[in-house]
């Protein structure tokens, strides 16, 4: 095997792509949320609301893109996760995988409505038998929709990190703390999900609270993952033949 063959296989090079791919998901993920569509919804006032995505309609759009590129993201982080710790255990490491997988598929779906939201509150040519107004309430029903469809998503992305954690605490190669933080971020994603299902009022009241620690265990990951990497020695020690490792 030559140079160029280490480098591409390498634990530490899928680590440090892995923790750079994180960083724009997080990074794109704060952008869209919290710094436009936080800022242009006005809850509970479908005009207002209409009002300002209308005024910042590219910025609208570029949320939905900025979204799109996070779940684009995504994908490839999917798989260098799996990589990383299906040492530890190959099922495992898949089921996270395909929870990651079902998480993102209904996030990016769920930008449609973003979409929809921008389509009715410009009353697009097929829609002018309707009132302004009645376009902003559709419009913001929409818009209200998409908080519920990214609640679905997370439920599968909650799963998503109580199996990583798992991983990531029984690995060696990776601190056992990140592990801890991730499973709580999972009961946090869970929690927040299910309370926006069945008690919207209790959902209220518990976030934005209820992300501090996803937020922490997700960041504190992702740059471990882009300077640190995986601890060598112990990788090599959990992928020997000695260790009865398999690889395919």
């Amino acid at each position: 095997m030559n140079a160029d063959q280490n480098v591409e296989t390498s634990p530490q090079t899928y680590a440090r792509i892995g923790g750079a791919l994180y960083l724009v998901i997080i990074a794109a993920g704060i952008f869209a949320e919290l710094f436009v569509r936080d800022k242009l919804v006005v809850p509970g006032n479908a005009t207002a609301t209409a009002n300002n995505i209308m005024t910042h309609e590219m910025l609208w759009r570029i949320s939905i893109a900025t979204d799109l590129l996070m779940h684009v993201c995504d994908v490839p982080l999917m798989l260098i996760l799996y990589v990383l710790l299906k040492p530890v255990n190959k099922n495992l490491a898949m089921l996270a995988l395909l929870f990651n997988l079902i998480q993102t598929a209904v996030l990016v779906a769920n930008k449609l409505n973003l979409l929809t939201a921008l389509f009715a509150i410009a009353g697009t040519a097929n829609l002018k038998t309707f009132e302004p107004n009645q376009l902003n309430a559709l419009g913001y029903l929409y818009i209200h929709l998409h908080e519920y469809g990214f609640g679905v998503g997370l439920i599968f992305f909650g799963c998503t990190c109580l199996v990583l954690g798992y991983l990531i605490f029984k690995s060696d190669y990776l601190p056992g703390i990140f592990g801890v933080l991730m499973q709580i971020a999972g009961l946090c994603y869970l929690a927040n999900s299910f309370a926006l299902i069945i008690d919207p009022t209790l959902a209220s009241r518990m976030f934005p609270a209820v992300l501090l620690p996803p937020f922490i265990a997700e960041l504190s990951l992702c740059l471990w993952l882009l300077v640190k990497g995986v601890n060598m020695t112990k990788w090599n020690k959990r992928t020997s033949p000695q260790s009865g490792y398999i690889t395919a």
